[in-house]
Formats: structure tokens, sequence, C-alpha cells
């Protein structure tokens, strides 16, 4: 009797052992992330926490019709109406995470009849079984019953719990989402803006210039005739205002694409863009204020939806833990049931349940493991995530205020340089009028404005997208 005594207990301990042993999670193969930024973006950079990047879109940009596109952008732009979609079906996986832990209780009724053959065990016993005293089993058996029912998985690791915090943080995750997509659309519009305007002064400096090469091209002809020139030099004119003409066209063409990209950046069909070009030289950058790197954490939607990514990285590892645990539910349930609805609200007729049930993976865990081991492996991932975006964040800052600096001396070299070659032309007519002058030497100084001119243009659509892309880069936009 003891022999036996032992082995049942020497039985009992070996699986609760094995028990044990099977609840054990493997080791955390997580990383921490590193949140340590440079103090300041470059060496000579003042330590100012005023940041242009929380200044309101609407009060960075003056323009009116700027302003009128992007108000209609945010309304009908059709990539961010899919963000906000997104934040809705987060928002809808939070509910489901917190029912998750929530008692599940229902309603329930059947009805059916069951008919047991005659020469079975089943169908012997009911044969021979009373109801009541003097009244058979009814032939076939007839099934009635109606009920509530509950079922509970108590949360004893924070196994939901976390499920749906982690919910949360995607949740959380998807609107700074949004918001990075408002930025990044505000900054498009805005950059294509003032492409476009830069377009419309370019047309202008090209038919001006075409004038001016057609004018020299009929004083050429006469010169020709008075046998001053020969055929040679009316043709090199002639080629030259010909090769102006064409680029209008070019021109006119990049017009027409760049106002569809905003047409299709705001959400509607090609239309005209209203605008004003004509002050676009004389056009100021606003002053900006870079603040201090530490304030991209807080500023940039981006990093903060990286953030966001992370910290549900990291509760999904615990969750994928959690499985690893004994898991204990509890399930209860009370009604009436019988064979005939008359029947159905006596007390004999009333029946209830209460169960517990503690359960916990044992053998082949290979699934849970699998899961485990990706959950860590995302948590690097996201950690990796956040700090490359960090990283750039902080970069395209840098390079935007070095772009700053460097197109604001850029302009102010090719403003001289667009006076004194405006000055050349003059000069270089006049003496070729007086044959003190090459024909070529007007052509070249013609090339050489217009090409100056073209420069100037571009030097301010790039001072002027600097000013946009700084903005964007510190986070403005959103707000």
């Amino acid at each position: 009797m003891n022999k036996q005594l032992n082995r049942y207990i020497g039985i009992s301990v070996s699986c609760l052992f094995l028990t044990v042993a099977g609840c054990k999670a493997p080791a955390t193969l997580g990383r921490s992330e590193n949140k340590n930024v440079p103090a300041a973006y470059n060496a000579t950079a003042a330590q100012d926490t005023v940041n242009t990047g929380k200044m309101k879109w609407k009060n960075y940009f003056t323009d009116q019709y700027l302003t009128a596109l992007i108000d209609t952008a945010l309304v009908h732009n059709q990539e961010l109406n899919v963000t906000l979609q997104e934040i809705e079906i987060s928002r809808n996986e939070i509910r489901a995470r917190k029912g998750e832990y929530l008692p599940f209780i229902g309603l329930k009724g059947s009805a059916g009849f069951d008919k047991v053959a005659r020469f079975t065990n089943i169908g012997a016993m009911e044969a021979n079984t009373e109801i009541k005293p003097g009244k058979e089993m009814p032939e076939p058996l007839q099934d009635y019953a109606i009920g509530a029912y509950a079922t509970w998985e108590l949360d004893i690791w924070n196994k939901l719990h976390n499920a749906k915090k982690a919910a949360v943080s995607k949740y959380l995750s998807s609107v700074e989402g949004k918001n990075f997509t408002v930025t990044n659309l505000i900054a498009e519009i805005a950059n294509s803006y003032y492409e476009l305007l830069a377009l419309d002064n370019q047309l202008a400096i090209v038919k001006q210039n075409i004038e001016i090469q057609g004018n020299a091209l009929e004083i050429v002809k006469l010169q020709k005739q008075a046998a001053r020139v020969n055929e040679l030099a009316v043709r090199r004119f002639e080629a030259q205002v010909l090769n102006t003409k064409s680029l209008q066209f070019d021109i006119q063409q990049r017009i027409t694409e760049t106002e569809n990209k905003i047409n299709f950046l705001v959400g509607r069909f090609p239309q005209p863009v209203q605008r004003s070009s004509a002050a676009f030289v004389s056009l100021t950058p606003n002053m900006i204020h870079s603040g201090i790197p530490s304030q991209l954490l807080e500023n940039r939607p981006d990093v903060k939806q990286a953030e966001f990514d992370l910290v549900a990285a990291k509760l999904d590892v615990k969750v994928a833990k959690a499985r690893f645990y004994p898991s204990l539910g509890i399930s209860a349930g009370i009604g009436y049931q019988a064979f005939n609805p008359s029947y159905l609200i006596k007390p004999e007729s009333l029946l209830y349940s209460l169960a517990g049930e503690l359960a916990a993976p044992l053998i082949n865990r290979n699934a849970i493991k699998a899961t485990y081991y990706s959950a860590n492996a995302k948590q690097i991932q996201a950690v990796y995530n956040y700090e490359r975006t960090i990283l750039n964040a902080y970069i395209e800052v840098a390079n935007q205020l070095a772009k700053i600096s460097n197109t604001e001396k850029t302009f102010d070299l090719k403003s001289k340089q667009v006076e004194a070659l405006n000055q050349s032309i003059e000069i270089s007519n006049d003496l070729f009028g007086s044959a003190r002058a090459d024909y070529m030497e007007v052509l070249m100084t013609q090339r050489d404005a217009l090409e100056s001119k073209f420069d100037l243009i571009e030097t301010k659509m790039k001072q002027m997208n600097a000013m946009v892309n700084i903005y964007r880069a510190l986070g403005g936009g959103w707000n």
C-alpha cells in the first residue's frame, strides 16, 4: 500500500515539475533605445529654445492663394482621408482588445427532438423509464432550453491588459502618422506652389528675351542690307530667337504639370491654379528659429509615431511571453430545460453550472516560441527604426539650415550677376551698332543674361523651398 502511494506521489511530483518547466518562458532578447541627440545643430548655433516648428501653418504661410490650397487639401486629399480611416481601424482594435478581458455574457435558446434506436443501451433504458408514475418517456424525445451563459478568462498575467495597451499605442501611432501625412502634404503643396511661381517668372523672362532678340534680329538684317554683316550673323541671331521660343513651350509644359500636381494633392480634377507671381523675386523667407535638437522628440510626428510603435512592440513581447504561463478561465450558465414547453418554467427544470479551467502549454510549444521570438525581433526592429527616425530628423534640420544660409548668399551674388549682365546687353548692343563689337559677343552676352536670370529664379525657388522644408523638418504643419 505504501509503495503504491509513493508511486502516485512520485507521478504527481513529476507532473508538477513538467508543468513548471513547461511554463518557463525563454529569455528576453530585446534591445533598449538610444534617445541621445547632440546639444545643437552646429558648433555656432545659439542655444535658443524658440522653435518655428511649433508655429501654426496659417501663421507661417501668409500667401492667401497658398493657404486656400492647403485648406482644400486638408479636406479632399485622398491619401489623408485613407490615413483617417486607418485611425478608425486602430480605434476599433482598442474596443476589441478591451472586450477580451471583460466577461462574455450571452443568452441562448434551443429546440429539437431526438429519436434513439430501440435496441441500444440508451433506447432500452428510455423504453423502461417513466417520466411520471404511469407515464412513459415520450418518443421521439423533444428538448427545449432557454438560459444565460458567461465565460471569463482571468487576466492573471496581464496578457489581455497589455494587449489592450499595445492597441492604444498603435492607435496613437496612427494619429501621429496622420499628423506626419499632414506635415508632408502641406510642405509638398507649398513647394509645388513656389515652383509654379518660379516657372511663371521664367516664362515672363523668356517672352521678354524673345522680344529683345527679335529686335536684335531686325537690326542685324538691316546691317546685312548695308553690307556691314554677312548672312552668317543673320542666321545665328535667327537660331537664337528660335531656341528661346522653344524654351517657352518647355516652360508652359512644366507649368501644366506643376498645376496638375497641385490639383492632385488638393484632390480635384485639373483646373487653373490661382496665384500671384509678380513679386516672386522679392519674396523674403520667414525668420527661422530652429530651437534645440531634443525638441524634435516632441515636435516631429514621425519621431513620435516611431516611439509609440516602440511602446507597442515592447507590450507585444509581454503578451507573447504571457502565453507560456497557465491561463485561468471561468464558465457559468443558468437556465431551464425540459422535454415539453409546459414544463419549461417549473422549478424542477432549473439547471445551472459553474466551472473553472486551468490550462498551461506543456509539450510542442513551437508556435508559442515562434510568436515570442518574432515579437522580440519586431521590438528590436522598432528600436532601430526609432533611432533611425531621430537621426534622419536631425540631419534634415541640419541640411536645411545650411541650405537657407547658402542660398541666401547665392541669391545675393546671382542678383549682382544679373544686374551686371543686363548692363552688358546694353553695352554690347551699342558697341555692335557702332561696329566696335562682333555679333558673337552680342549673342554670348544675351545667352549669358538669359541663363543668369533663370539661375536667379531657380535660386529664389530653392530659397523658398528651404523655408518650407525647414518648417517640415522641425515638425511644423500638423498643429
